[in-house]
């Protein structure tokens, strides 16, 4: 039987955690939960906290500083007992009831990444800004014409995968470039990738967004880097 464990990586997000972390507990989707704080310095440590001590089924991890997000999902690659993971943000950006209906393609997929498209599909989408909302379509654009493999998204925060599969990964990036090593590493194993569509509600850098452009270069390099070096990167 199919069970989910969902992750949520944080860094000083004491405005919006706890009603992102209620969100998800309202759909019942999750059997586990992994609160990973990248080092976080207000007060979103103590929410985090507060969460694991009142529910069994909630864990609270701390990385002894900041490394990024590759490192929080890093971090519970040998704790988690379920047949899939996902991942979801502290923030508010994404809907945890479209994880819901992404896990109803496990059961029929069961080896497939799952992954949540904001550019498929007539899904609510609200405020996003043309600089992001291009530099998305573009670096999918070039994944997508690098690797051979039509992807409309690869920048998204949602992902449910086969926890074995993840187990076998030896991620190495630690910032945001590890959403371009998880599709290298994925298209490497020649299971499918199924796209669902997804709600989508951006924030502002001044509410807390991180992402910067430097990133987005970044993006470009590693997909590069994995198309080409794949074979010695990953073995």
């Amino acid at each position: 039987m199919n069970s989910l464990s969902v992750i949520i990586p944080f860094y000083n997000e004491e405005q919006f955690l706890e009603t992102s972390i209620n969100r998800l507990i309202k759909t019942e989707i999750a059997d586990e939960i992994y609160l990973v704080d990248d080092c976080s310095t207000d007060g979103s440590s103590t929410i985090a906290k507060n969460f694991a001590s009142e529910d069994e089924t909630i864990n609270y991890l701390r990385l002894d500083r900041n490394q990024g997000k590759g490192a929080a999902l890093s971090s519970v690659n040998n704790l988690v007992n379920t047949s899939h993971i996902a991942i979801h943000d502290g923030d508010l950006e994404y809907d945890p009831f479209d994880l819901k209906e992404m896990f109803n393609h496990t059961f029929e997929n069961p080896n497939s990444l799952i992954l949540g498209s904001r550019f498929i599909g007539n899904k609510d989408r609200k405020n996003r800004y043309s600089r992001t909302f291009y530099a998305n379509k573009f670096l999918s654009l070039f994944f997508s014409i690098v690797f051979q493999k039509k992807i409309s998204d690869i920048a998204t925060c949602y992902k449910i995968l086969p926890t074995k599969v993840f187990k076998n990964f030896e991620l190495k990036e630690k910032g945001f470039s590890i959403e371009i090593e998880l599709l290298s590493r994925y298209l490497k194993t020649n299971n499918s990738i199924i796209e669902h569509p997804i709600s989508y509600e951006g924030r502002t850098y001044e509410d807390g967004k991180k992402i910067k452009t430097s990133d987005g270069l970044f993006y470009l390099f590693n997909t590069i880097k994995y198309r080409l070096f794949q074979k010695f990167l990953f073995g």
